[in-house]
């Protein structure tokens, strides 16, 4: 049976897309066939950004989404680059389809990386936050941090709103921004509390290898 993993973040423009990138390369090269399934995707215009590049990632290593489009592995596109809610301003989004159209994915391929819209509490609808979905889909979850100033903040609130949902999951950095003064402004408080704590660059092997683990 195929697995999943949840690709969650503090916020928008974290790095969800760089570290699923990074996953379906890990993967593939492997000898697992990687699916994607980005459930979400505002601010499209023309062709959803997001989308096309994971799709053409996974195309390399499995057959079964060569001949697909962004549409096959997004359930729901807006133009306007908000949360989901805001930009669904026809209020179309029924969440029992992108449950759908996730089974429908999970069928072709060895592991299917789902990357979400913006943070754990981003609303997709009124009632239904991004934590809804994670939970429902009941896999596994990786949540990407920042490094910028701040980020404690926002890694801790985000962990916080996990737990509240009883979401297990794991952590890391996306180490890009701030990266002269990360060493002394943030990672100081990550090696006392979490001495385990991985950055997307030098951890993913090994996160790789425990999510595989039988």
């Amino acid at each position: 049976m195929s697995k999943s993993l949840f690709i969650t973040a503090t916020n928008t423009n974290v790095g969800k897309t760089h570290t699923t990138l990074a996953l379906i390369k890990a993967l593939g090269e492997r000898g697992i066939r990687p699916g994607v399934f980005k459930p979400i995707e505002t601010g499209v215009t023309t062709q959803a950004p997001d989308a096309s590049a994971l799709l053409e990632a996974s195309q390399h290593y499995n057959p079964n989404f060569r001949s697909m489009t962004t549409s096959d592995i997004t359930a729901y596109t807006f133009s306007l680059p908000a949360a989901p809610f805001c930009a669904d301003t026809e209020h179309t989004i029924e969440p029992h389809r992108i449950i759908e159209r996730y089974q429908e994915l999970l069928e072709m391929c060895d592991f299917l990386l789902v990357e979400g819209a913006g943070g754990v509490m981003v609303p997709i609808t009124q009632t239904y936050l991004m934590a809804h979905l994670i939970k429902e889909l009941n896999t596994h979850t990786l949540l990407v941090t920042p490094s910028r100033l701040g980020c404690i903040n926002e890694t801790l609130l985000s962990m916080m709103a996990l737990r509240q949902f009883d979401i297990s999951f794991e952590w890391c950095v996306n180490l890009y921004e701030d990266q002269a003064s990360f060493a002394t402004v943030t990672q100081p408080y990550y090696d006392a509390l979490f001495p385990n704590w991985w950055d997307v660059k030098r951890g993913l092997e090994g996160y790789i290898e425990r999510l595989l683990a039988p």
